[in-house]
C-alpha cells in the first residue's frame, strides 16, 4: 500500500516505522524539507521524503499526523491531492485542563471531513501516547491493545483495519465517523485520569462478561460473554 504521512512528529515516526517494516511505500511530507528528509531516514525501508502535497498525492492512504487545527488546515489546502484517498485522523483536540475544545461543535475528524469533503476520512489511533505506538507489538497482559476505527466508507475502513494490525494491534468498529467525537471525548477522559490524576484508566471498565450487568449474563441479554 502507498502511504502518505503528513508531519513529522512522534505519532507520524511511530506509525510509520511500523507500516514501513510491513512492507507498505511511505513518503513522509513536513512543511521543511529537512525535517521530513531527516524523519524518512529514521523510518528506513525506503521510505522517501516530499512537501506535505507530494506526500498526499502519493498515498492511497494519507496519515494526518498533525496537532488539532492544524490539520483542518492542511487538509483544506491539500483538498484536491486528497480526493478519493482514505484520509486517517489521530488528532486529539484536548486543551489546558484536558478540555476537550470540539465540545459543542463537529469532532475534530468531522472538521478533517468537511475541509476535504471528497476525501474518506478515518478516526484511529487516538487514545495512545506515541509512545505506545512505538512498540513491537502493543501488547498488554498477552492481549493486543484494541484500536477502535471510525469511518462511513467500507473501502477504506477496510484500509485502515489493514493497518492496524500491521501496528500489530487488533482493530475494533466504532461505527461511523460520527462515533469519532465520542472516540475524542473519550481520549480527554483517559489524558486526564492518566496524567491528571495518575490513575489507571484501564481500570473503570468492568470484564465484557459484566459490561452489562451481572444480570445479562444469567438471561443471556446484553452485550455479555453469554450474548
Amino acid at each position: 500500500m502507498r502511504i502518505g504521512v503528513l508531519g513529522t512528529g512522534n505519532m507520524a515516526d511511530a506509525l510509520a516505522t511500523h507500516w514501513v517494516r510491513a512492507g507498505h511505500r511511505v513518503t513522509v511530507g513536513g512543511r521543511h524539507a529537512h525535517k521530513a528528509e531527516r524523519l524518512a531516514r529514521r523510518v528506513g525501508g525506503g521510505a522517501r521524503s516530499s512537501d506535505l502535497r507530494g506526500a498526499a498525492e502519493s498515498g492511497q492512504v494519507v496519515l494526518a499526523a498533525l496537532p488539532f487545527g492544524a490539520g483542518t488546515e492542511v487538509a483544506r489546502d491539500l483538498r484536491t491531492a486528497l480526493e478519493g484517498k482514505v484520509l486517517i485522523d489521530c488528532s486529539n483536540p484536548v486543551g489546558p485542563g484536558f478540555r476537550l475544545l470540539t465540545e459543542g461543535g463537529p469532532s475534530a475528524a468531522r472538521q478533517l471531513a468537511d475541509a476535504a469533503p471528497r476525501a474518506h476520512v478515518v478516526k484511529a489511533f487516538n487514545l495512545c501516547h506515541e509512545d505506545v505506538w512505538r512498540m513491537r507489538p502493543p501488547v498488554f497482559d498477552r492481549r493486543p491493545l484494541a484500536v477502535p476505527v471510525c469511518g462511513d466508507d467500507a473501502s477504506a475502513l477496510a484500509r485502515v483495519r489493514e493497518l492496524v494490525r500491521d501496528v500489530g494491534c487488533d482493530p475494533v468498529a466504532g461505527g461511523g465517523l460520527d462515533g469519532a467525537g465520542l472516540l475524542e471525548a473519550t481520549a480527554a477522559l483517559f489524558i486526564s485520569l492518566w496524567v491528571g490524576e495518575g490513575a489507571d484508566a484501564q481500570a473503570i471498565a468492568p470484564p465484557l462478561a459484566y459490561a452489562a450487568g451481572p444480570g445479562h449474563r444469567e438471561t443471556g441479554g446484553g452485550t455479555g460473554a453469554d450474548s
